[in-house]
């Protein structure tokens, strides 16, 4: 799916209480490898991309894509919740990466128990601020078209479909 960032004008983005937004950092990268292990260690995804469906497979997912040249920390955001009480938790991952002169979003994921509160529209909208801010004028990513929640979500902000990419999978328990 494609979004066009040349004539875009940021939404005001307002996080939920509870919510922090955090930019990345080289001290974050297990909380994000925690919120992406999290996000998609029981969906499909993760039988695509079966790294996803581990802890430590995720860890290494992150510290491929930040060792990358291409790799966008301007589009890379963690989101924590602090339960009171308790420590901050990492509850949602995005990076990013430049292809092509094309920001590219990588693992958006937001863990199931925090879905629905606009967590996923903060962070794709944080990475699409970071990609512009590095002069990138397009992004785009890619998603399961079983993952109807996703592709909505990704509609409902611009996104427009470019092509159906098909991936052979092993899916697990087959």
């Amino acid at each position: 799916m494609d979004f066009n960032l040349a004539d875009w004008s940021p939404p005001t983005l307002v996080i939920p209480a509870g919510y922090e937004l955090v930019p990345f950092s080289d001290g974050i990268i297990r909380d994000h490898a925690m919120a992406k292990y999290d996000s998609f260690r029981e969906e499909l995804d993760a039988n695509v991309f079966p790294c996803l469906a581990r802890r430590d497979g995720c860890l290494r997912l992150m510290n491929e894509i930040t060792s990358r040249s291409n790799f966008v920390p301007q589009s890379t955001w963690l989101i924590r919740f602090h339960p009171p009480g308790e420590p901050p938790q990492p509850v949602g991952t995005v990076q990013g990466l430049r292809q092509d002169g094309w920001g590219a979003i990588q693992n958006l994921g937001i863990s199931p128990e925090h879905r629905g509160r606009g967590l996923g529209s903060i962070l794709l909208m944080r990475s699409a601020m970071g990609f512009r801010s590095t002069g990138l004028r397009k992004m785009h990513l890619e998603v399961t078209t079983e993952n109807t929640g996703a592709v909505r979500l990704y509609e409902r902000l611009g996104f427009k479909r470019a092509q159906v990419v098909y991936k052979a999978a092993d899916v697990a328990g087959v």
